[in-house]
């Protein structure tokens, strides 16, 4: 255990000594080179917690910011607020708390066809970090279908957050309403599907084979996974 906290201290030691790097010279090998130098890590271990360099560290950023959004998440009082609005502040929380320029550096990188799959997945990982912190409890077809969304949700806000200019991102915020909005429209349209007679006997078919998709179960200590 005591090994796994100085790793872990370690890692934390060179990702926040890369910051300053990477928004000058991005996620690359030149950052984490200077990480390595500032954070008095030691090449090898560096080398080992970041195999892959400057891509790590970036993955490393992004679940950094994800920790860090349920951290707040779970501090708020949410009682008083539609559960629409518990997503939506749940992604503002998210995106406040991030640097723009590290997230566009970051964005760069994994639009490339090599980092593309890593960059989906880490998406994904965000939805699922907001719905789980929300408590979503789904176990069907629905756990999909809700990161999902969320998902193409989140990836929209984060490219219009990029270029937003507006007093305290004020349009960012707009453009995520509306793009919950649309969200709720489509569940309702869904829900009076599945209440309609003439419908729900059209998908019958489809909807039974849906029914038996379940949600992946965790499998925490297995090599290669996340610390989400």
């Amino acid at each position: 255990m005591e090994q796994e906290n100085s790793m872990e201290s370690a890692k934390s030691r060179i990702l926040e000594a890369s910051l300053g790097h990477a928004a000058f010279d991005g996620w690359s090998e030149v950052t984490l080179k200077a990480a390595l130098d500032d954070s008095a890590v030691a090449p090898a271990l560096g080398r080992a917690l970041f195999p892959r360099g400057g891509i790590d560290l970036a993955v490393a950023y992004h679940l950094q910011g994800d920790r860090a959004m349920r951290t707040a998440l779970a501090a708020t009082d949410l009682t008083a607020l539609r559960y629409s609005d518990r997503v939506g502040l749940a992604i503002k929380l998210r995106l406040q708390g991030a640097d723009k320029e590290l997230v566009r550096r970051g964005s760069a990188l994994f639009a490339l066809p090599q980092h593309a799959a890593e960059g989906a997945r880490l998406i994904w990982g965000t939805a699922d970090a907001v719905w789980t912190a929300l408590g979503d409890s789904s176990v069907d077809f629905n756990w999909y279908s809700k990161r999902a969304t969320l998902s193409a949700v989140y990836a929209a806000t984060v490219l219009f957050w990029l270029g937003d200019q507006s007093e305290d991102e004020a349009d960012t915020w707009a453009f995520l309403d509306r793009r919950l909005e649309n969200v709720m429209q489509f569940e309702k349209t869904k829900a009076s599907l599945r209440a309609n007679p003439v419908a729900k006997a059209l998908m019958a078919g489809p909807l039974a084979l849906l029914g038996r998709i379940r949600a992946p179960q965790p499998q925490p200590g297995l090599p290669g996974q996340n610390d989400l």
